[in-house]
């Protein structure tokens, strides 16, 4: 087996002021503004903007592209404490690092990274990632979406849907069939931008949670894209998306963490709170013990998923471990909203509370970049190689 366990429990001084830094934004630019953003659905661009003058748009990005040179742990760091705050900003920050910023730069040549990633790290432009179609979630392989070779050219039609920014995004990375469908090395991964002629969005989707960032459908009507803009070769895009899906597991396991320790936090405080029978709810066993399981498995979900980006930063294979922290802290955050929920009795119910909006936005981590059921497969594969 491979050693795993190097990791260093203790948090680095990056660590440290990249929590504190978020913190401090998230009070002044996210809090006062977040309940609105839920109601209303919308996508607040310019706040992102903000979040790229700090580094939180290119956090991974090396600092010759303009970004901030980190590696996974800080990574991690920042989208946890974002995911504390409010799940939908965290979720967004995630998306445009972790999928089309970061497979841009895993994939791109020199001349597409020097092009799109200073502009992605700054959030100068918001990036979306395509792979998931109506009709194909997980079977990826079964995608309609096709690309049809016209001598220097290549012309795109069907729909991608389920994709965060499909609107609002300047850029998109999209990964479209190019030969057979079910071949693997039958799709192709391109560098859309926003203005290409045959390149739309559709619908938005009306959410439960999650609902500050915008997912919507990406439509592709006899789009003309140029050879240039393909990453890698063809016959590489499904073998790419896996990759940096392994990347993205990761980061949907820190947002799951963070709302975790989210609605944990606001459960602990409100027990300490609320009197009941002249004493703090949090004096009864019923309300101590559910705390206890809840703390204890918010520290299972941040070993896990520590324990993968330490990994990653490594150069280490972790399609299995990623998968296990993200199965564990999504299940988990699930799991310690809905107790925050019962916690909070009548008042968790309402929106004067925290409490709901961490139950409304935790599901999506066992949705999204992999349903739970696909980290299962993923990591039974891997144990029974």
């Amino acid at each position: 087996m491979t050693d795993t366990l190097s990791i260093s429990f203790a948090e680095s001084e990056n660590q440290n002021m990249i929590a504190q830094m978020v913190r401090d934004f998230g009070s002044r630019e996210i809090k006062p503004f977040m309940m609105d953003w839920d109601e209303s659905q919308e996508f607040p661009i310019a706040m992102f903007r903000k979040m790229g003058a700090l580094g939180l748009m290119g956090v991974l990005v090396p600092e010759q592209y303009g970004g901030a040179g980190f590696g996974y742990l800080e990574y991690v760091t920042a989208i946890a404490e974002l995911a504390k705050i409010d799940g939908s900003i965290g979720l967004s920050m995630a998306a445009h690092n972790s999928l089309c910023t970061n497979h841009i730069l895993q994939f791109g040549n020199e001349e597409q990274k020097h092009n799109y990633l200073p502009k992605l790290a700054t959030a100068e432009w918001i990036g979306a990632w395509g792979l998931t179609e109506p009709n194909t979630g997980s079977d990826a392989g079964n995608m309609r979406t096709v690309a049809v070779r016209d001598g220097d050219y290549y012309v795109i039609n069907g729909a991608k849907n389920f994709i965060t920014h499909g609107k609002s995004g300047d850029v998109a990375v999209v990964i479209v069939r190019t030969g057979e469908v079910g071949d693997s090395r039958g799709m192709t991964a391109f560098v859309i931008e926003k203005g290409t002629s045959g390149f739309s969005a559709g619908k938005k989707e009306n959410k439960l949670g999650m609902r500050a960032s915008e997912t919507a459908e990406l439509i592709f009507s006899d789009c003309r894209i140029h050879k240039s803009q393909m990453l890698g070769q063809e016959g590489e895009g499904f073998i790419q998306a896996m990759k940096v899906l392994d990347g993205g597991r990761i980061s949907i396991a820190a947002l799951s963490l963070g709302i975790a320790q989210g609605a944990f936090e606001a459960a602990l405080h409100y027990s300490k709170e609320r009197h009941q029978f002249n004493k703090p709810i949090s004096a009864f066993q019923g309300i101590a013990f559910k705390l206890a399981d809840m703390a204890t498995k918010v520290e299972a979900a941040k070993l896990l998923t520590y324990r993968a980006a330490d990994m990653k930063n490594k150069g280490m294979d972790v399609n299995k471990e990623s998968a296990m922290a993200k199965l564990y802290a999504s299940e988990v955050a699930v799991e310690i909203a809905n107790e925050g929920v019962q916690i909070f009795g009548g008042y968790g119910y309402t929106k004067d509370f925290p409490a709901e909006k961490y139950y409304r936005d935790a599901k999506l981590c066992t949705i999204g970049e992999g349903t739970s059921e696909i980290q299962k497969l993923v990591i039974s594969r891997a144990i029974l190689k």
